[in-house]
């Protein structure tokens, strides 16, 4: 099949056009170099960094709950993250400072706006703020990293109708769009979505290939981790947050980084 008819195929199942983009050069970069096309490796599982004891992680200032968990790949869905007032006032402090969500593109590096992403949002960076100082104390201790890991504080809201169409949070290192945000702290190496408000309808967070729907509640979130200690990516960690269906969905997200980010 041509790599355009790949590329349509898999735009139309609902996949995000630059994952889609970023597969269909993998399959054809060998194949116009002359090459086999080399197989990857199977993805190696250790140990994930999230630890909990029992159903809960206890953090210095409040106890999160385990509800699900998988091992391979590591998925998480957590309970007790945020309290309700916590919740309310990260909205608060987003709401006027929202803008079109856009994507990297893995070509060039530019922030884009695409219908595959049609949420608004904004980061948070902590500065002076004792409650988002708070909460990435929290975060980094309920992902096991340190503080200085953690990307600003991602809040997103979505509207009846939006949606993230399926793609991976980490960046394909061959794609020469992402050269520069690989060099701010390395890859992405975990990530943390808090719902901020119980949806009305749908919103779920999904896993294509695992067959997996999050359902958002306030308060709650799922966490996953996509890179090992050999820095092989894991590939089943392909997400999307599915159509609001009524109502609204607000989420927290942070992203872990492999060193500083700056």
């Amino acid at each position: 099949m041509p790599p355009q008819d790949i590329l349509a195929a898999m735009t139309a199942a609902n996949f995000d056009p630059a994952y889609a983009e970023q597969v269909v050069r993998e399959r054809f970069a060998a194949r116009a170099a002359g090459l086999p096309r080399k197989e990857r490796e199977p993805y190696r599982y250790g140990t994930p960094r999230i630890r909990h004891q029992g159903n809960l992680i206890r953090t210095s200032d409040r106890d999160v709950r385990v509800l699900v968990r998988l091992d391979q790949p590591v998925v998480a869905v957590l309970d007790n993250v945020l309290s309700d007032e916590e919740c309310d006032a990260v909205i608060s402090l987003a709401r006027d400072q929202l803008a079109p969500s856009a994507t990297l593109s893995p070509a060039t590096g530019e922030h884009q706006v695409r219908d595959t992403r049609t949420s608004r949002g904004a980061f948070l960076p902590e500065g002076d703020n004792s409650l988002l100082r708070r909460l990435n104390r929290r975060i980094a201790e309920i992902t096991n990293t340190p503080v200085t890991h953690g990307e600003a504080l991602h809040v997103l809201h979505y509207q009846v109708g939006a949606e993230y169409k399926p793609h991976p949070d980490y960046f394909d290192p061959t794609s020469p769009g992402f050269a520069a945000t690989l060099k701010r702290g390395g890859q992405r190496t975990a990530t943390l979505i808090v719902y901020l408000n119980d949806v009305e309808d749908a919103g779920d967070t999904v896993f294509p290939k695992l067959g997996l729907s999050v359902v958002p509640k306030k308060g709650a979130a799922v966490y996953f981790e996509y890179m090992n200690d050999d820095g092989q990516l894991d590939e089943a960690t392909l997400h999307g947050g599915a159509p609001v269906g009524a109502g609204d969905k607000w989420v927290l997200t942070k992203w872990v980084r492999q060193e500083a980010f700056r």
